[in-house]
């Protein structure tokens, strides 16, 4: 069996582990974009909220209803910053499965061409073996000829 051949099976592996990576990587986009569509959510009905409150200060407001607005305006402020600090976590997981499925790409890639390198290396040495049993038959005949 020739070497190139028996690399196949390693490339095969490489490949396998690409894809792995590769839909790590993907869940891991998934994730970020959720924590980020969140955080979004929370800003919208933070500013709603808020723009409530604008529209119905027009009256009289109890100190009461005020104090419980503002209180509840810092839950959400708490609530986001945790989910700010969840979002960091989830980039920072992206870059990392980013990061590896890029050197599995680059293992595979390598793989890939120093397959395609023994290939060459083989056939070059198919021609030369090709090419001396040729000169040895026409060594023959013109030896037989003579």
């Amino acid at each position: 069996m020739l070497r190139s051949q028996r690399l196949a099976v390693v490339l095969t592996l490489e490949e396998r582990k690409e894809k792995a990576a590769l839909e790590k990587m993907a869940e891991a986009q998934q994730h970020h974009e959720a924590q980020r569509q969140q955080i979004d959510n929370l800003e919208r009905y933070q500013r709603e909220y808020r723009e409530q409150i604008r529209n119905s200060q027009q009256g009289v407001v109890s100190v009461a209803r005020l104090q419980g607005w503002q209180a509840f305006i810092a839950q959400l402020d708490q609530v986001i910053g945790q989910q700010q600090k969840l979002l960091v976590q989830a980039e920072n997981r992206l870059r990392v499965c980013r990061e590896e499925w890029q050197r599995a790409w680059e293992r595979r890639r390598g793989m890939e061409k120093y397959i395609e390198t023994c290939r060459r290396q083989e056939q070059r040495e198919q021609d030369l073996r090709d090419q001396k049993q040729m000169d040895e038959a026409a060594g023959r005949i013109f030896a037989r000829r003579r």
